[in-house]
């Protein structure tokens, strides 16, 4: 379980911050307010500590109970902001839109899509196709993974954050809550529950 022990405000109070963070888009200011018309007084920088400690640990329990994705992947980066320097979100989906995995890296090059590559497979397991956008680097991590693992995978081309810390910790509440979403759990459950029960579940 996740340990909630030495905060000074019911775990409750702290989860659904988290999700509301982490669903809606809204700002810790914004979350700073709608508490206090709850009666409770959370100033915002602890809900963005919140957010920092308990969003990856989430991520964690929830990897145990994610639903197995499909065979082929869709493999593109995005940018994100940090401290005014762009850093880089790779990002994975299969055939049906599926979120396969993610991860937020300081560079964009053969090695940082290479560690991508080998956390997804590893997570995953081996994909049959991966469709790429024109990256060199992706291109070359593939490359270098059938290489280095005498594997074969085809591909086929395809046409605001303070700290690097607290972006990725953030991303991974962020893209857990759009796998509960997308009904990649094996719970039943609605996904507002499921994402409050992983953090007993840990």
């Amino acid at each position: 379980m996740i340990s909630f022990i030495g905060r000074h405000h019911q775990k409750t109070i702290i989860l659904q911050c988290l999700r509301w963070y982490v669903a809606y888009g809204l700002s810790y200011r914004d979350l700073e307010e709608l508490m206090q018309e709850h009666g409770y007084a959370v100033d915002h920088s602890t809900i963005q500590r919140w957010v920092v400690y308990y969003a990856p640990r989430i991520e964690n329990a929830f990897r145990n109970n994610k639903k197995r994705t499909g065979a082929r992947w869709r493999l593109d980066e995005t940018y994100v902001k940090i401290k005014g320097t762009w850093k880089y979100l790779y990002r994975a989906v299969d055939k049906k839109g599926n979120t396969v995995d993610f991860l937020l890296t300081a560079k964009r090059d053969t090695k940082s899509a290479r560690r991508f590559l080998t956390k997804a497979i590893d997570a995953n397991g081996k994909p049959g196709l991966i469709n790429i956008d024109k990256s060199g680097a992706n291109t070359a991590a593939i490359k270098l993974y059938n290489s280095e693992e005498n594997k074969r995978i085809k591909i086929r081309p395809m046409l605001g954050f303070k700290s690097f810390w607290s972006a990725l910790a953030t991303l991974a509440g962020i893209e857990v809550w759009r796998m509960l979403k997308k009904g990649q759990s094996r719970s039943c459950r609605p996904a507002w529950q499921q994402f409050y029960s992983l953090a007993l579940t840990e």
